[in-house]
């Protein structure tokens, strides 16, 4: 059987942005461009043009199409389980890359790719997770894990377990990320009584915090220890700790 002429003019096309992406690079790309290209790594044979230009329409930007939730993009016309398969395989295989990119690294040195990874993984997140980046005692970057989903509070994050995951790591220092769906890029009262209370117990068992981080909707990060938070709660900590002993 004789291919159509629009599967031919098709596999043509995906072709030229094949080559295009061989011979240029991503930089080459428009979003809209990416975004087809991923889809038709889910539908090979169909024309993903109008899908990828309606989710952008949609959703506005790359980033906020990758994390959109899989319900979401099912109203697209065009988008279906296949394209959304691939959409959020992909956005798997980028969060794993830059987790496993930090590892190994010194923190200060690597500390803007420890927020691009933070970013990637916890931005577009419609429920809050706390993030723990685990470090050794020259501030090198053993591993990170999510310890706590859901609102993140000192009613909800456990310490015992947060402590039994950094001494299965030998970790000597931690530090805290945690999103807010909503986009505000600021620390709440219960973000620093909970800060306050986790420096407080990893005081006892020698681990410090090192600072905590809040991702918004954006690429901005919100540190602890930038907004002079962090070092108002090392300080409370230490008279605390000097009339305990």
């Amino acid at each position: 059987m004789h291919k159509s002429d629009w599967q031919e003019k098709g596999e043509g096309h995906r072709q030229r942005l094949r080559d295009k992406f061989l011979d240029q690079g991503i930089e080459s790309f428009t979003d809209s461009e990416i975004i087809e290209l991923l889809l038709t790594f889910g539908t090979p044979r169909s024309d993903c043009k109008e899908a990828a230009r309606a989710a952008l329409a949609q959703f506005k930007t790359l980033p906020a199409v990758l994390d959109a939730a899989p319900d979401e993009l099912q109203r697209i016309k065009g988008m279906g389980p296949k394209n959304i398969f691939a959409l959020r395989f992909i956005q798997g295989v980028a969060r794993r890359y830059l987790r496993q990119r930090i590892v190994g690294k010194h923190y200060v040195r690597s500390s803007r790719e420890v927020a691009d990874y933070l970013i990637h993984s916890m931005r577009g997140l419609q429920h809050e997770v706390l993030t723990v980046i685990f470090l050794d005692a020259a501030h090198g970057i053993i591993d990170s894990a999510v310890v706590a989903e859901g609102t993140v509070s000192s009613n909800t994050v456990y310490p015992r377990e947060l402590v039994k995951a950094a001494l299965a790591r030998n970790a000597s220092a931690l530090i805290l990320a945690h999103n807010h769906p909503s986009g505000n890029l600021s620390a709440s009262r219960q973000d620093e009584e909970l800060t306050r209370s986790l420096h407080l117990i990893c005081s006892f068992m020698h681990i410090r915090l090192l600072d905590h981080l809040i991702i918004g909707s954006g690429d901005q990060v919100y540190s602890f220890v930038d907004q002079g938070i962090m070092g108002r709660i090392r300080e409370d900590c230490r008279h605390l700790l000097d009339r305990v002993g």
